[in-house]
């Protein structure tokens, strides 16, 4: 599902994820929020589940939810679509999953 969403919002562009329009602002929020959905989703999982798939960092997944969550004037939306189109599929690819 996160996958999914993510693997779409990075389907439309670059440039329609930054433009300064509507409906860039949604694409934004919306990968903003995807993101904060898997990090959330990871944060519950059991430690030895983590520790299994120490291939992942969890660390990072954590700290980029936090950024976004409580620090959003910060959130450099460059990062997060490249989160998107790069850490997500690695994510899923790590634990054996698809999009």
């Amino acid at each position: 599902m996160f996958g999914g969403d993510a693997a779409y919002t990075v389907s439309l562009g670059i440039d329609a994820y930054l433009a300064d329009s509507p409906h860039g602002r949604v694409l934004r929020n919306s990968g903003r929020h995807i993101l904060i959905q898997v990090a959330t989703v990871a944060e519950k999982l059991p430690a030895d589940f983590k520790q299994a798939h120490d291939s992942v960092d969890w660390i990072a997944l954590a700290h980029m939810r936090n950024l976004i969550a409580h620090h959003y004037d910060k959130v450099d939306d460059r990062l997060v679509f490249a989160a998107l189109e790069r850490r997500i599929p690695a994510l899923l690819d790590a634990l054996g999953k698809s999009t």
